[in-house]
């Protein structure tokens, strides 16, 4: 039957015996070198995904850190601010104090400098009073004048001890 197809059982045979020894040939030389890449490559790969896997663990770790780093600042300058604005509050209040007591001095000083004055214009219009009654009694030993004219005097010396305090009180 071979040889009504034309075909030579020793061709055959040849075609066999050359096809196993490429594929002995090949698998010896190419194909198992070739596993061997391909698992090379696999190991190589895994190995890749492995370590960036451990890179992507450690940059979550810094980044949970960081985030820790970031809400401990945040809650430190949130008591940094806090501690500012309470001492300038403080300061605020010493300086309202201050000037409350500073201003309390002043007052008082000048309620004293006011009382001083007051006091120094009564006796002024004393000592006036007293020169004024003096001449009165001059004037009335001078004069003999009877009691009317006593009384206009007396009122003539009162009138003017009212226009002299209000001179001076004015002053």
């Amino acid at each position: 039957m071979l040889e009504a197809l034309g075909l030579d059982l020793k061709e055959i045979i040849f075609v066999i015996v050359n096809f196993l020894i490429l594929v002995f040939v090949l698998s010896k030389f190419i194909y198992k070198p070739f596993l061997e890449a391909l698992d090379n490559r696999k190991k190589k790969i895994k190995e890749t995904f492995d370590a960036a896997e451990a890179v992507s663990r450690r940059a979550d770790a810094k980044l949970a850190k960081y985030e820790r780093r970031i809400v401990h600042v945040e809650e430190e300058s949130r008591s940094i601010m806090k501690e500012a604005k309470r001492k300038a509050e403080e300061q605020a209040q010493q300086i309202i104090d201050d000037a409350n007591k500073q201003a309390g001095e002043i007052m008082a000083r000048a309620e004293r400098n006011i009382e001083m004055e007051k006091m120094k214009a009564l006796e002024d219009m004393r000592q006036e009073i007293a020169a004024l009654a003096l001449l009165a009694a001059e004037q009335i030993v001078e004069k003999e004048v009877d009691k009317s004219g006593q009384d206009a005097i007396i009122d003539e010396v009162i009138n003017n001890a009212r226009g002299a305090q209000w001179q001076t009180v004015s002053n």
